[in-house]
């Protein structure tokens, strides 16, 4: 069982950066796929940006493409999301997860979840 913990979220203004990381509590981290989603209220909970084991292989929601950017270190056990140029229209809880497969879209893909961290982005 992998137990997820994001931190470093909070509020920011319209065009300002955040760095989310979200920390793991086993070295088998390594081996897992990591993603993000996002849920902002009254909507679903929606995929963001994932990334394979190796750290090689990404893949981003067209609404973050060019402003996010997920990584790892698989020696921290830790991955984070830098986040730049930050729109009100990203405030939501943002939540890490992790799974066995590609670094794909669907939250079925991924069996570990965090508790998810508030970002609100003020205009």
């Amino acid at each position: 069982q992998v137990q997820l913990v994001e931190s470093g979220g909070g509020l920011v203004q319209a065009g300002g950066s955040l760095r989310l990381s979200c920390a793991a509590s086993e070295r088998t981290f390594s081996i897992y796929t990591m993603g993000w989603f996002r849920q902002a209220p009254g909507k679903e909970r929606e995929f963001v940006a994932a990334l394979d084991w190796s750290g090689v292989n990404t893949n981003y929601a067209d609404s973050v493409k060019g402003r996010f950017t997920i990584s790892r270190d698989n020696g921290k056990i830790v991955a984070y999301l830098q986040m730049n140029s930050l729109k009100p229209e990203d405030t939501a809880v943002y939540y890490c997860a992790a799974g066995r497969g590609d670094p794909g879209p669907y939250s079925r893909e991924y069996a570990y979840w965090g508790q998810g961290i508030q970002v609100t982005v003020s205009s």
